[in-house]
């Protein structure tokens, strides 16, 4: 913050933590959304507006994309819930200043992957091998 002004937080300083998995070198994090739904509840006589009552709230799965190197902890992670012996994970995604400090963090419980994606691989083509694993979670909360 200068002066009176706050500023926003740049997108690309964050980091990833999960349990005992190793998130090195994420580089992108999609998913961090919440949704109510809602109940429309009509009142007899009042015609200018329709009440809308919370009802479930919904967690996106997170994805997070990295390039393949040789730490498979993700790829591990997944292939036990393929083979059904699976250990849910808690998690957070950390938001940081230029500083490096720590500014925003969001927290997930209960996660385990549901979707792993391997890299396009093209022979002529000279960019970075990225993987992506997507996570099914009990909630979002931030701290």
């Amino acid at each position: 913050m200068t002066g009176d002004k706050p500023y926003p937080y740049p997108s690309f300083r964050f980091r990833i933590e999960i349990g005992n998995i190793t998130v090195a070198q994420v580089s992108d994090v999609t998913g961090l959304q919440v949704e109510t739904e809602t109940e429309p509840i009509e009142e007899g006589g009042v015609n200018n507006f329709v009440y809308q009552l919370p009802k479930r709230t919904k967690y996106q799965n997170i994805t997070l994309k990295r390039g393949i190197t040789d730490l498979d902890d993700m790829w591990k992670w997944y292939q036990s819930v393929v083979n059904g012996k699976f250990i849910r994970q808690n998690g957070s995604i950390v938001l940081m200043d230029a500083t490096g400090e720590d500014k925003w963090r969001w927290n997930f419980h209960g996660a385990f992957p549901v979707k792993w994606t391997g890299p396009d691989l093209k022979s002529d083509s000279n960019t970075v091998a990225f993987e992506s694993i997507e996570l099914a979670h009990h909630g979002i909360w931030k701290e």
